[in-house]
């Protein structure tokens, strides 16, 4: 069975226990969850067995009461994840504060880096990959646990890297600097220049990413974007057309 993604996902009477646990960080007792719940005890630890086995609640120290001490559950950080919090609007606000103290180049710069410093990290696995069939199949699964949704499509004979939940989409929507990011991180993951063949931005339903043969030494973080970004140029059917270096680039 797959683990729900997000707490809407859960029931009505799981999603209160959980909110309840998050307000209570040293925990709660199956007592006092049956009285938030308004339900009976063997509900609650039928709940709690199901949330303990997805791994989003747990057994915390017991609580004292002036008599026997009571065992209660806690929540779990992977549970905390469950519950939504707007990253968007917080990047969007830090981009904007950017772009109106360092300027447009400042900003692309530093979002190339950051992807670049990031993708270092897989490179030792991707990196290793013998021809861009299997740096694709690679990279493919490294930004699914990013939470991409992205698999191994082939196109215009070629293999692609398919990703149909951008993590950037909102925010790239307003700024598509930010797919700066995706493609500095991609390039540094690989060791390989990557082209962008298809853009959510640009109406289609999925970004593709097609992943070029090793060898190629690109001179700095921005020159690999900028590159990257010329290269989908040459992709008339994808939709995709590179912009100027000092613009707003279009993105994924």
């Amino acid at each position: 069975m797959q683990r729900p993604g997000t707490l809407r996902q859960l029931g009505t009477t799981q999603q209160k226990l959980l909110r309840r646990l998050l307000l209570a960080p040293q925990g709660a007792s199956v007592e006092e969850l049956c009285r938030t719940l308004g339900v009976t005890h063997n509900a609650v630890r039928q709940h709690l067995a199901a949330l303990m086995a997805a791994g989003f609640v747990a057994h915390g120290a017991s609580l004292r009461s002036g008599g026997r001490p009571r065992a209660c559950y806690v929540l779990q950080p992977s549970g905390r994840e469950l519950f939504p919090r707007n990253y968007a609007l917080i990047a969007r606000g830090m981009i904007e504060y950017l772009y109106a103290h360092a300027g447009i180049q400042a900003v692309q710069h530093m979002l190339s880096e950051m992807g670049a410093r990031l993708g270092e990290e897989a490179t030792a696995r991707i990196g290793a990959a013998g021809d861009p069939q299997e740096a694709t199949r690679l990279l493919a699964e490294q930004l699914d646990t990013l939470g991409y949704e992205a698999q191994v499509v082939e196109a215009d004979g070629h293999t692609e890297v398919e990703a149909w939940n951008c993590v950037f989409h909102s925010l790239a929507r307003s700024h598509p600097d930010v797919c700066r990011f995706d493609l500095a991180f991609m390039g540094a993951a690989t060791g390989r220049p990557v082209q962008r063949t298809q853009c959510m931005l640009h109406g289609a339903p999925a970004c593709r990413f097609r992943i070029g043969p090793a060898g190629k030494t690109l001179t700095s973080i921005e020159a690999a974007v900028v590159k990257s970004q010329a290269a989908g140029s040459s992709f008339g059917a994808a939709g995709v057309t590179s912009q100027a270096e000092d613009g707003r680039s279009g993105g994924a």
